[in-house]
């Protein structure tokens, strides 16, 4: 694993974590009327804070292409996933919450989980890239499934609404991360032209803005710890899926590796949402006024 991909996607993913916090901040305090709407980014368009967040969003995005662009997805995308554990660190920094057993222990899960499944996975490329059928194949069945659970939150709205967001979201930015390197694959290759005339970049702008739009709404109806779990633990699953599905990563596949690897996603989720339920994280603002924005 290069030392370069390594520094650019725990970089990314220290930008995203902090990032998130500071939207969800600004979010809680919108009004409810925006759920699922355009509007809303209309209205924390006008909020220091969230700006703030966004800035450092963009910043972990760019990254976290640069470190897709030398590294494999299926190598960057546990990297990426480390972000909660940035998350929680501005998040304890605010509340004053001490880690304890459950923060040490999501802590010692997720980071295990990721040096697992890289150690044991061994993600590498391949010259070998699917057809266009099972691109096209993958692209909608990853798609799809964010459409459903995002037709589902909204009828659920606030009980289950948040969390089925957060996955929804996961799943677009990690089909995001997939075309991301496929358009830099385009850069390289032909420069700005192969860029502009390919749709990838396109589809990179459109799932950025859909993802968007759903986190802000899960960020504003639910606490961080509702809604910050799923879309960590989502983005990597899909990430992985495009990576192996039809970028032509390869993953060691014998016995003993599929076993680490199926251990080691396993242990990223469970520390995932160890983290994500702890009481450090921010509890939400359901007791806020919320007929106007506050910065």
């Amino acid at each position: 694993m290069s030392v370069l991909v390594l520094a650019l996607a725990v970089s990314a993913a220290c930008c995203l974590g902090f990032g998130f916090v500071l939207q969800q901040n600004a979010a809680a305090r919108a009004p409810l009327g925006d759920f699922l709407s355009w509007r809303l980014l209309i209205d924390l368009v006008r909020v220091p804070r969230w700006l703030a967040g966004i800035g450092l969003m963009i910043c972990g995005m760019v990254l976290g292409a640069l470190a897709l662009g030398w590294g494999e997805v299926s190598l960057v995308e546990p990297l990426l996933a480390t972000n909660l554990l940035f998350a929680m660190a501005l998040s304890r920094w605010q509340t004053g919450q001490p880690l304890g057993r459950q923060g040490w222990g999501g802590l010692a899960l997720l980071a295990g989980g990721v040096t697992a499944f890289i150690v044991a996975g061994q993600p590498r490329g391949s010259v070998s890239v699917a057809g266009p059928l099972r691109h096209w194949l993958i692209i909608g069945v990853v798609a799809g499934v964010a459409l459903l659970l995002t037709v589902y939150a909204k009828r659920s709205r606030l009980s289950a609404g948040p969390a089925l967001l957060s996955l929804a979201a996961g799943l677009l930015y990690g089909l995001q991360d997939a075309l991301t390197r496929i358009s830099g694959q385009q850069f390289s290759r032909g420069g700005l032209f192969d860029l502009v005339t390919g749709w990838q970049p396109y589809g990179v702008v459109v799932l950025g803005v859909t993802g968007l739009v759903l986190v802000q709404s899960a960020f504003e109806t639910a606490p961080l710890r509702m809604s910050l779990p799923a879309l960590t633990a989502a983005q990597p699953l899909a990430g992985i899926v495009c990576g192996v599905g039809f970028l032509g990563d390869r993953l060691r596949t014998d016995t003993g590796a599929l076993a680490w690897e199926a251990a080691g996603l396993a242990a990223i989720v469970a520390g995932i949402v160890a983290l994500g339920l702890h009481p450090a994280m921010p509890a939400g603002a359901a007791e806020r006024p919320r007929e106007k924005i506050a910065a």
